[in-house]
């Protein structure tokens, strides 16, 4: 099985796994603050759908909560594994998150700087 090495570190190497028992300090802190993240995360999704629920100015907001939710998600599985597809799946959901960031920000409110 010849398999494309610049594929296999793009879509499936694995770079690090939490393991509780053989965790050096920085790995459990790397855990912990991986899972605060996540939670973070998870916030401001929240923060956004309620936000779009009170005001109702744009849909585009609820795709926009999505996108905070699943940036959490990958944050709550690289708290366990760290790997090549949850790298570019972080960076294209940080792209939606700016672009999205972006339009709301820019056509729904203006007057807001934080989410």
């Amino acid at each position: 099985m010849n398999r494309d090495p610049f594929l296999h570190l793009l879509l499936s190497r694995r770079w690090w796994t939490y393991s509780p028992r053989t965790a050096t300090w920085i790995e459990h802190a790397t855990h912990g603050f991986n899972l605060f993240e996540g939670a973070a995360w998870t916030v401001f999704a929240g923060l956004v759908l309620a936000r779009f629920i009170r005001h109702r100015r744009s849909w585009i907001e609820v795709p926009y909560a999505l996108a905070f939710f699943t940036f959490g998600l990958t944050d709550f599985r690289e708290a366990y594994a760290l790997d090549s597809w949850l790298i570019v799946l972080k960076a294209i959901n940080l792209v939606a998150l700016f672009g999205l960031r972006g339009y709301v920000i820019r056509r729904c409110y203006p007057e807001s700087r934080l989410f």
